[in-house]
């Protein structure tokens, strides 16, 4: 979410340049699954109490939903329009008591599971998942049945229902959608697959987070609304998003379109790898690490995410005995990583 604001919620956009205390038992020497795997734990433990979907949630919204420059108004997740143009569906922002709590919603707001309660495995139903804040919108509520449960694709401009039927969130909002969609997946990995609600490829060595949402997570900055969000909602849940917190959690977890490291302290290394090289690419034998600044570690991964040899190299690495197939080697020094692809013959 581009837009920057002033005043009320200046503190939380002063530069941190040190790791939160939240974060406090996370090894941020990890990457990838490893470093998944933790903050899942973390997010997890913390989420010290599941909000009730009635009161609990829309109170929640009218709390962590409002509009920086407004406090009488929540902000209306994929709304771009100021409210001149007798509209409904497209406002940007409505009056907080305007929420609807009858069968007639024209002009009022509801609430809207960005991740689509439907598309859970199971359903994310109104418990748990399915009153999880985290990913919880106030909504017009014409927008909200124009929406669905259509998955999030690519687009530009105004969020808008895609010519294939899918659905683009907008130009402000794809960072947040990203951003809640990930922590989705990082708080509910088997219920709630960040690849059933994007869509294109995933290119990551496990095919597990989609390269739009790597992309939207970069592209798209955090906003000191997410900011506040993120407060308000460990204040109510006692867990928060890392991924509002530090957007490159997401760089160094699944690799993609680089995003912004918020605390200053994670990315030093990644120029360290950005002239590492792995060749060949197509091989039946060794592997050959270009440019490796003394001892490396690799893993290497088969093609369904099993890691099948780790190691320290400073030179090659030997895969002699590794049968014919697609192969995903990551290598690794600190907190950065690089991932390349390998056909064994």
């Amino acid at each position: 979410m581009k837009k920057i604001f002033l005043g009320l919620f200046l503190m939380p956009l002063f530069c941190v340049a040190q790791i939160p205390a939240y974060y406090a038992t996370v090894d941020f020497t990890q990457t990838g699954e490893s470093l998944r795997t933790e903050l899942t734990s973390l997010v997890s433990t913390t989420h010290t109490y599941n909000l009730i979907y009635t009161p609990d949630v829309w109170n929640a919204l009218k709390l962590a939903d409002l509009d920086p420059t407004d406090n009488t108004k929540v902000l209306l997740v994929y709304g771009y329009e100021d409210g001149t143009d007798n509209l409904f569906f497209n406002d940007r922002r409505r009056d907080k008591n305007l929420s609807c709590h009858t069968s007639s919603c024209t002009g009022l707001w509801v609430r809207e599971h960005t991740f689509p309660r439907s598309l859970g495995n199971p359903n994310l139903g109104s418990e748990f998942a399915g009153s999880d804040a985290h990913h919880l919108r106030a909504i017009d509520s014409q927008f909200n049945n124009t929406r669905s449960n259509r998955i999030y694709d690519e687009g530009i401009g105004n969020a808008v229902v895609l010519s294939n039927g899918n659905f683009y969130p907008g130009d402000e909002w794809k960072g947040d959608i990203a951003r809640m969609m990930m922590y989705m997946y990082l708080r509910y990995p088997t219920q709630c697959p960040a690849t059933v609600v994007g869509a294109g490829t995933a290119t990551n060595p496990f095919s597990d987070m989609p390269d739009i949402f790597l992309n939207w997570n970069a592209q798209d900055p955090v906003s000191a609304y997410e900011m506040n969000r993120n407060e308000v909602l460990e204040d109510l849940q006692g867990n928060r998003n890392p991924f509002i917190d530090n957007p490159y959690l997401a760089t160094i977890i699944w690799g993609g379109t680089v995003a912004t490291d918020s605390w200053n302290v994670l990315s030093v290394p990644e120029k360290e790898m950005e002239s590492v090289m792995l060749y060949p690419t197509v091989t039946s034998g060794k592997l050959y690490v270009k440019n490796p600044n003394g001892n490396t570690d690799y893993m290497i991964y088969n093609s369904i995410g099993q890691l099948v040899q780790s190691g320290k190299t400073d030179h090659q690495i030997d895969i002699q005995n590794k049968t014919t197939g697609i192969y995903f080697v990551t290598l690794k020094k600190e907190n950065a990583s690089k991932v390349f692809k390998i056909v064994v013959q």
